[in-house]
């Protein structure tokens, strides 16, 4: 397969500027040969977009890889087969991720699914208006406190709502120390103070609903129009779902952002890890609880029932809290079961596979 270049989107001179480190380096000099590292910027159905020094190339990946079932994803460090023969590139390894930002597989599967690696930020993206939703924000709170990455808020589309202080107080109570700014990517209000998070050799993701206006600020911060956009919906305020795969964009200021489509359900069972950090508060007054098996309900001593009365736990919080708990307690059975279900299996399959030896002696 002859190497094809993508002309659609601008080029990197070097890695450097991709966000390569000294620790990528190092992982890379184990390849000897025909090699070129490079930084996974799409995933399309049979092939990926790769960008390498002053070129971006569409190459697939090596039979190997496919068959441990090891697919790269947007934001991924690759390495890559040239053969200069023929002029072409297969992809035939992905370098250790940095960050990586999962969530539960979507619908009835029991799996992770990778939403973009190697990331430092991600800006969760949400409107003020009818898509704003408090429980929503702490599920993507969740997944990137898990993935390594720092989280942004971003309200987007302010100037469509007259009073803030309703969103502000809810979000000051999920978290004061969270970084929270107020947007409008359509009229570029407010992007100014963004620049801290997009500094050279940074990455970004933007996550959020569909039609929260992740593409509109993708164009805005890149000067371009690289993702389509639709118009707002008249009856709710929302713009229409455009985004159909995740892409990585170089920005002017040397910063690199990933754009994703609207998830539509955040599953957070990969996410358990970081329940301390998004309900640190309940953790914090559940230590001073007179049985350290307190279910917060009815028990006598129950500090969590006390902060709730004495007005410093919010009780909308805390039932939540109390949700997305009996969420992770319910995935992680599911997931022994499945676990134990694995192991009989494959039990069976080892007394069956004896059984035919004995019979063939």
């Amino acid at each position: 397969m002859v190497a094809s270049y993508v002309t659609d989107i601008p080029v990197i001179s070097s890695l450097e500027e991709m966000g390569w480190n000294e620790q990528l380096e190092e992982n890379f000099s184990a390849f000897v040969g025909p090699y070129n590292a490079g930084r996974v910027s799409a995933a399309q159905r049979t092939h990926y977009d790769v960008m390498l020094p002053n070129r971006v190339v569409s190459a697939p990946i090596s039979g190997a890889l496919k068959k441990i079932r090891k697919y790269p994803v947007v934001g991924d460090f690759v390495v890559l087969l040239e053969n200069l023969k023929t002029d072409s590139l297969v992809i035939v390894a992905i370098l250790p991720r940095r960050t990586t930002l999962t969530r539960g597989g979507a619908g009835e599967s029991s799996g992770e699914q990778i939403l973009a690696a190697n990331i430092d930020y991600a800006f969760i993206i949400t409107d003020t208006g009818p898509d704003f939703n408090i429980s929503r924000l702490e599920r993507y709170l969740m997944i990137v406190h898990t993935s390594g990455a720092q989280p942004v808020v971003l309200l987007n589309k302010a100037d469509l709502t007259d009073d803030l202080s309703p969103v502000w107080e809810e979000i000051s109570d999920l978290d004061k120390n969270l970084p929270v700014f107020v947007i409008s990517a359509l009229k570029k209000n407010g992007l100014s103070n963004l620049q801290p998070y997009l500094q050279k050799g940074m990455t970004v993701v933007c996550i959020g609903s569909s039609g929260v206006g992740k593409s509109t600020l993708i164009n805005a911060l890149t000067g371009s129009d690289l993702q389509k956009t639709s118009d707002i919906r008249e009856n709710d305020g929302k713009g229409k779902h455009t985004t159909t795969v995740r892409e990585l964009y170089p920005l002017p200021s040397g910063a690199l952002i990933i754009d994703t489509p609207g998830l539509r359900e955040i599953r957070i069972w990969t996410a358990s890890d970081s329940l301390d950090e998004v309900y640190g508060d309940i953790q914090m007054y559940a230590k001073e609880c007179r049985f350290s098996n307190c279910h917060h309900l009815t028990e006598p001593g129950c500090a969590v029932q006390k902060a709730i009365v004495d007005g410093e736990l919010s009780e909308e919080k805390f039932k939540r809290y109390q949700k997305i708990a009996k969420e992770l307690a319910f995935e992680s059975d599911k997931a022994e079961i499945g676990l134990k279900r694995f192991e009989k299996k494959k039990f069976m399959g080892m007394r069956n596979m004896a059984r035919e030896n004995r019979e063939w002696k």
